[in-house]
């Protein structure tokens, strides 16, 4: 297939076309300590740090990491919120060739289990809040510390030190790591499954860098803002984006919607990312006068509502740049810098490969839906495989590309539509329902909070579509207003049958939907059909 090469203008300042060697983090952060010596690279913890000083924090952890024995190729994991000692940690591992293994935050009793388990970490950095979490399980034997980031709690648990986070020591050189060397596993939450450790190489966080960078044009000029957290690959990569640039990346504990803008400000912050429910959550926001007055030029935010996009951008006055990535991938499609075109997340971006597929992965006509199948010319700019599965790693890689699991659509101009994962796909009366459009429809609603649509059985044993929804504090739904809400903006066939005002959605840690404990659990006794307009049993 043919591969549209229509790059923005590039920075001149961005490390690109780099050997494949220096392609790894410390090789980075050496470089760009000596092009940006003194300009500010990371702010975290309300302090900033230049280039100089974050490369020398990564050669003096990794002296600490050695000096503790910790040995190249161990673990360390990680389980915070966003704090300095998470990105210290990550590039203290990078630089002595030790695998990072950043945890989300959120994780309790069997999900740590498995992964501490799985991944085989030696070693755990933790915010001393979050250790009654080990108490609660049986810890594996491959770790024997816990460094405390914080006061030590009076915990005691057999077999494992508990202790103050060693303090910096001497910096030493990096050690020789290799582009393709594991430098961090992140684990992806499973909505059927448990958890897999993706592989992510040394290269694959430069290539992150220098293709989002070129995507959002960032240059040394910007300021980078995530609110996004650490154990996720957006935050992480947002980091190295401003790292090849020569940018400045703002780090904030967590996203507030009540203190956002007030910190874009302050920060003066030029790009930032918004992911998932924040571009709802903004929007939901009583309209202000001054909206608009802040510095922000552009956003990356992929998935934003199509009802949403040319509103949110006239209010907010920036740009929203959509666009395909995941932890095993990289940016591989984007919809910058072309026009933009709400509900479609862009083209093949260069150095990278897509393909519509059917079930046996025979490549399908442009305008049918099929799974998207991805694949990188350049060299460790993917995950290598998820660690300890094997069996996992080759089913998702299987005829060497990788299955990401998701329904698209690729228009004959080469434009690619998300239409759903391929597991929610709901079919009723003969039709293929995307249960991803239902929910960006309802989900603009005011009151709603999160939504989820499902298929469930009902007569003559065909799917029907149901909705589970969460409504905002303070507010009031009901369902004669969704559907008329969605009789507008849906086709017949896609109007949910059943609704379900909940209180709350079964999540994973990542904070997903597990629709399948949805559909398992099909209609309640409040589950309103509008067939019959009361509730069904």
């Amino acid at each position: 297939m043919t591969e549209i090469d229509t790059r923005p203008k590039i920075s001149p300042t961005a490390l690109r076309d780099l050997p494949l060697e220096h392609c790894t983090l410390p090789s980075l952060l050496q470089q760009q300590a000596e092009a940006h010596s003194e300009s500010t690279l990371l702010t975290i913890d309300d302090r900033s740090y230049t280039y100089t000083e974050v490369r020398d924090l990564a050669a003096q952890t990794a002296g600490m990491l050695h000096n503790a024995g910790v040995e190249k190729g161990q673990k360390v994991a990680i389980m915070a919120r966003n704090r300095l000692e998470v990105i210290q940690l990550v590039l203290g591992c990078a630089w002595l060739g030790v695998v990072a293994v950043p945890l989300n935050a959120d994780l309790r009793g069997p999900q740590v289990q498995h992964v501490l388990e799985n991944s085989e970490a030696r070693v755990i950095g933790m915010t001393s809040s979050f250790v009654d979490r080990l108490v609660e399980i049986d810890l594996p034997s491959t770790l024997t510390e816990i460094w405390c980031f914080d006061e030590v709690p009076d915990w005691v648990i057999p077999s494992v030190v508990i202790r103050p986070m060693p303090h910096l020591a001497e910096a030493i050189p990096p050690a020789a790591c290799s582009p393709g060397e594991t430098a961090i596993i992140l684990y992806t939450s499973g909505t059927t499954g448990v958890s897999k450790g993706v592989m992510c190489p040394q290269a694959q966080f430069y290539w992150w860098g220098v293709s989002v960078a070129d995507q959002l044009g960032i240059s040394a000029d910007d300021v980078l803002y995530t609110s996004l957290p650490l154990f996720h690959t957006n935050a992480l990569n947002a980091f190295v984006q401003a790292l090849v640039t020569g940018a400045q990346i703002v780090i904030a504990p967590r996203f507030s919607a009540s203190e956002y803008w007030s910190q874009i400000r302050y920060h003066r912050a030029t790009v930032t990312y918004l992911l998932g429910a924040m571009i709802n959550i903004l929007w939901s926001k009583d309209p202000k006068p001054d909206d608009s007055l802040h510095s922000l030029r552009i956003a990356l935010s992929p998935a934003t509502p199509v009802e949403l996009a040319t509103r949110f951008q006239e209010r907010f006055g920036f740009t929203l740049v959509d666009g395909f990535g995941s932890t095993e991938t990289n940016s591989t499609l984007s919809a910058a810098p072309y026009e933009p075109r709400p509900g479609y997340v862009g083209v093949i971006q260069p150095g990278y490969e897509a393909l519509v597929v059917d079930e046996n992965d025979v490549e399908v006509p442009d305008g049918v839906a099929g799974e998207l199948l991805l694949r990188s010319h350049r060299p460790f700019a993917f995950a290598t495989g998820y660690y300890n599965m094997p069996a996992k790693t080759v089913e998702s890689w299987r005829n060497l590309w990788f299955h990401t699991g998701d329904r698209v659509i690729r228009e004959p101009d080469g434009w690619f539509k998300f239409v759903d994962r391929i597991k929610d796909v709901i079919r009723r009366r003969g039709e293929n329902i995307s249960s991803f459009e239902v929910e960006q429809v309802i989900g603009v609603l005011p009151a709603v909070q999160s939504v989820a649509a499902f298929p469930v059985k009902a007569e003559m044993a065909e799917d029907e579509v149901m909705v589970a929804i969460t409504t905002k504090q303070g507010t009031t739904l009901t369902p004669e207003e969704i559907i008329a809400h969605c009789e507008t903006r849906l086709p017949r066939f896609s109007i949910p049958r059943f609704i379900d005002l909940v209180d709350n959605l079964p999540t994973t840690a990542n904070g997903k939907i597990r629709k399948n404990v949805l559909r398992d659990r099909g209609r309640t006794r409040t589950t309103w059909d509008s067939e019959a307009s009361t509730a069904s049993p």
